[in-house]
């Protein structure tokens, strides 16, 4: 946990030398040499045995589920995409590569597939690095993954992707859809997006339901990555009880403005082996590219 909690110092340092005017739209990760990324494992194969009689049977391989999809996605915003967005700060992308790869030696000394991205408050950018994280890994060869709209009480996922916002995970939860129904997906045909769905009046008791994570079980063996964008950690405990069910927790601040205090309640919800690292979004530009910020745990200290 040493390095989580520097990396929250660090995001109260940038905010108390912060001078005014909105920082663009980045990433500080860390800096140390990475290895190389592995290449795509083969996939499991979902049999109809092992699915419920009250549940339909999901496809053998992701090629069978994407004609079963009933719904696609729009064009990226480029506002909300350094992949997109030619006037985006320059090497905002090779951030969200960096990231991806120090994801990949964290899959070295761990399982890991199913990331919850969450922050303390609202508007730190969580959103922000879980659909551009997603942007980067889909630019590898047969790398395929599943981004859900975990935040039902401000759902923001859809709005880069030009997709709708409902039906959705909610109406699949409460029943009212099935998976081919929520599933959208468009010219990036390795991405996958479930949206939020319908305003419902209990949230937390819905995912945190039975269904939520038999939803993970079945879809996840078709995917390498599954992202969750869940609510601020202070305010609610969904991002704790989605948490559970994932294998690590992407903790994102925003560099100037987060409170340490803040930061360091919001990361006492978690289980501290799951929380895989800290993002320090909206970084100050006079900080350069050279400076690199070791925001992840090593191995030994998970």
């Amino acid at each position: 946990m040493s390095r989580i909690h520097e990396a929250l110092k660090k995001a109260a340092l940038e905010r108390d030398a912060h001078q005014g005017g909105q920082a663009q739209d980045f990433v500080e990760i860390a800096g140390e040499k990475l290895l190389r990324e592995p290449a795509a494992e083969p996939r499991q194969s979902i049999s109809a045995k092992t699915v419920s009689s009250t549940q339909m049977a999901l496809p053998a391989d992701y090629e069978a589920l994407l004609k079963k999809c009933q719904r696609t996605l729009g064009r990226i915003d480029p506002r909300h995409s350094v992949f997109a967005n030619e006037s985006a700060e320059p090497g905002g992308a090779e951030k969200f590569r960096t990231l991806r790869s120090r994801l990949y030696q964290i899959t070295a000394t761990r399982p890991l597939k199913r990331i919850l991205v969450t922050s303390s408050l609202p508007a730190e950018g969580k959103t922000f690095i879980a659909s551009n994280l997603a942007q980067s890994i889909i630019r590898q060869e047969n790398r395929r993954v599943l981004l859900i709209d975990g935040d039902l009480r401000a759902p923001r996922l859809h709005q880069p992707f030009g997709a709708a916002a409902e039906p959705g995970l909610s109406d699949y939860l409460l029943g009212e859809c099935d998976e081919f129904q929520i599933l959208q997906t468009g010219d990036a045909p390795n991405l996958c997006l479930i949206s939020a769905g319908r305003q419902v009046s209990n949230p937390s008791e819905i995912l945190h339901s039975k269904t939520m994570e038999t939803l993970l079980n079945r879809l996840s063996p078709l995917f390498d990555w599954v992202i969750l964008d869940s609510p601020p950690a202070i305010a609610v405990h969904d991002s704790s009880l989605l948490a559970d069910i994932c294998d690590g927790v992407l903790f994102v601040v925003q560099a100037g403005q987060t409170d340490f205090e803040v930061a360091q309640d919001a990361l006492e919800k978690f289980d501290e082996k799951k929380l895989i690292g800290v993002v320090l979004n909206r970084v100050s530009k006079s900080d350069g590219y050279a400076s690199y910020y070791h925001a992840y745990p090593r191995p030994q200290e998970d």
